[in-house]
């Protein structure tokens, strides 16, 4: 049986089925199924962005559609990462989670036009993430392909319409984020864009990992670490259980105070 390449952060900042509504089904994102380079180990990386309407503000969605765009041209200037990281991309706002793009290789990564409007239901889109994820997982396994550990990289200015702390929606999203990050499944990371409420965001994320607050502005930035960081990942030859440091992220984010 193929083996789950573990990957994680370091030891300075220790990152240690619902329904898709319109924009794209399950099935519509199951239906990539043929993995390209199966010779190679993926990293199966899944941007959950939120285009609630106060993401118009500051040019934030305009900056978010333009770091997509850099982030796949970055990534192809490294020839075996560009064979061995994979993107989705699925959005929540407007009051529904949209599955805008299937996982597939960088090379046939099509960033999408993203538009801003409505409410932000953050956590069905996690929930929603943690499922496409699995299934992404599932479909590795079953082509005999080596895969390291997922990425669920969230980039929110807000916060859920759709729990509140405390409520079973909220307890579901949380213990999924734990049980996730304790048992392996996958490294969940979550940026808050201004006026993101740091503190929920930091309430909801495992204890081993803060959420990120982005300095203004410093979409590109992110989207550069990023990309270094799939890049440092898929390179790396590490054994069960080792860690790859990734760089702190030094001049585009900021780690609050717990």
């Amino acid at each position: 049986m193929k083996k789950t390449i573990p990957s994680s952060v370091p030891p300075a900042y220790p990152f240690t089925p619902t329904n898709i509504q319109t924009g794209g089904t399950a099935k519509d994102l199951l239906s990539q199924v043929d993995i390209a380079a199966p010779e190679q180990p993926h990293c199966a990386t899944l941007l959950l962005l939120d285009t609630s309407g106060s993401m118009v503000e500051s040019r934030k969605i305009d900056q978010l559609n333009e770091g997509l765009r850099f982030l796949k041209d970055e990534i192809l200037k490294d020839e075996l990462a560009a064979s061995r990281v994979d993107i989705a991309v699925v959005t929540f706002g407007d009051g529904a989670v949209k599955a805008v793009h299937p996982f597939t290789s960088i090379q046939d990564f099509q960033p999408p036009l993203l538009s801003a409007n409505g409410d932000t239901p953050m956590g069905e889109a996690i929930l929603q993430g943690v499922d496409l994820i699995e299934t992404r997982k599932k479909i590795y396994r079953d082509q005999g392909v080596n895969y390291y550990r997922p990425w669920l990289f969230m980039i929110t200015d807000g916060e859920p319409t759709d729990m509140k702390k405390g409520d079973p929606k909220w307890a579901m999203v949380k213990s999924t984020i734990e049980d996730c990050e304790k048992n392996g499944k996958l490294l969940f990371f979550s940026v808050g864009v201004e006026p993101a409420n740091m503190t929920l965001l930091n309430d909801l994320m495992p204890p081993s990992r803060g959420p990120i607050k982005l300095r203004q502005g410093n979409f590109r930035e992110m989207f550069q670490w990023l990309s270094n960081s799939q890049e440092k990942i898929v390179k790396s030859d590490i054994g069960p259980g080792e860690m790859v440091k990734l760089e702190a992220p030094n001049g585009w984010g900021e780690i609050p105070a717990k």
